[in-house]
């Protein structure tokens, strides 16, 4: 196990996207004497913005990248000499992973596998150190659907993947594991449930609905709104992630959960009824007339639920943000930060959220509806 006072250089993928950005500042604000290197291909996810504020730290490092790109993992690791990666860089939206499912393979599971190989490599050619860490970020989507009783997701839960997104995570979880099994490379495999918070990219459910309510759009809200997630402060995230390297076990797998199942169709109305206290002006109130059912995703999972008692019991964690509590902190960071997610907006985003959600017909059909109530 290595210590916890140990300067690290660790790697963080994907760290200029949602959880790895945040994950990024975490560590950053609590490690100022490791050397940190954030490696990010910059898709249509990664924003640089989400590291503004850490360009000129001495121990800072950015570089813009491919994880499948191999000569380029191994000049990494080499050169910095790494002895710690955090692993977010995924494809990580359902609905994207539907229209284009390609992607999701190559960096998922092409990705990840180049990652642990590199690693191996380099953990061989520094003799096998006790201290090196390689810590593979997944989702409890691997474990599939639950019913609305049946017990949470353990580790022990057998892996069910309903949709192209989350059977490439499990997929990129085996690889991470058997690489532990056959060549003893430290790994450590951690499954979240539903993030929320700061530098969350727009098309994902709560900032979406928290920028549609501030332009007055309509809020679409898929099939019967039942779905059930258990919502996970992004913050809470980090510091159980922060706990899994310093004193998690190599080989392992620790669920991560917020203990905050809530309705898809609940959810939406504690955002409203939080930006109509928080937010002035709103173009409509209450937020709520805005929510609008649309038809429902291709293979939607209807429950997840994570049981942390593993993370909990063994190495002491669990979350301390309840669901308002987080909500109201991540609605605020949005009203404070319009000039972080408007240039978002952008035409090819229009053209995606058009895709999925039929958004002209549901504009139309609003249009019409009011059209005939002023008549």
């Amino acid at each position: 196990m290595a210590t916890e006072n140990q300067a690290r250089n660790i790697v963080i993928t994907g760290g200029a996207g949602f959880i790895g950005s945040n994950f990024v500042h975490h560590w950053c604000e609590n490690y100022p004497e490791d050397r940190v290197i954030v490696l990010d291909a910059l898709t249509y996810a990664g924003n640089l913005n989400n590291l503004a504020t850490l360009k000129d730290r001495k121990n800072f490092r950015f570089l813009q990248g491919d994880i499948c790109d191999r000569a380029l993992v191994d000049e990494l690791f080499a050169g910095e000499n790494i002895d710690t990666v955090a692993h977010f860089a995924a494809e990580s939206h359902v609905d994207r992973s539907i229209l284009g499912p390609g992607a999701f393979v190559q960096t998922n599971v092409v990705g990840t596998f180049t990652l642990l190989e590199s690693f191996r490599q380099h953990w061989l050619s520094n003799h096998q150190p006790d201290n090196y860490r390689f810590l593979h970020v997944s989702t409890d989507e691997v474990y599939g659907s639950l019913g609305v009783d049946d017990p949470a997701f353990t580790e022990t839960t057998p892996y069910a993947p309903n949709s192209p997104y989350s059977a490439s995570k499990a997929g990129s979880d085996h690889l991470a594991r058997a690489y532990f099994h056959t060549y003893g490379m430290p790994t450590i495999i951690t499954n979240c449930s539903n993030n929320y918070g700061s530098y969350h990219f727009p098309e994902k459910l709560i900032p979406l609905m928290c920028i549609n309510i501030l332009l007055g759009k309509p809020l679409p809200v898929y099939g019967d709104g039942q779905n059930v997630r258990d919502w996970l402060y992004v913050r809470d995230h980090c510091q159980a992630l922060d706990t899994v390297i310093h004193k998690g076990k190599a080989g392992e797998t620790y669920n991560i959960g917020g203990n905050n199942e809530v309705k898809n169709i609940d959810l939406v109305r504690m955002l409203c009824k939080l930006m109509d206290e928080l937010a002035p002006d709103l173009p409509v109130k209450p937020a709520q007339n805005l929510i609008t059912f649309v038809k429902d995703r291709a293979g939607h999972d209807r429950r997840y639920a994570i049981d942390a008692s593993k993370i909990r019991t063994e190495l002491g964690w669990q979350p301390q943000e309840t669901v308002e509590g987080g909500l109201r902190k991540t609605i605020q960071w949005y009203l404070d930060h319009r000039d972080w997610w408007q240039p978002l907006l952008s035409k090819e985003y229009q053209e995606y959220y058009g895709k999925v959600y039929a958004f002209k017909l549901l504009v139309e059909t609003r249009q019409e509806a009011r059209g005939k109530r002023q008549q």
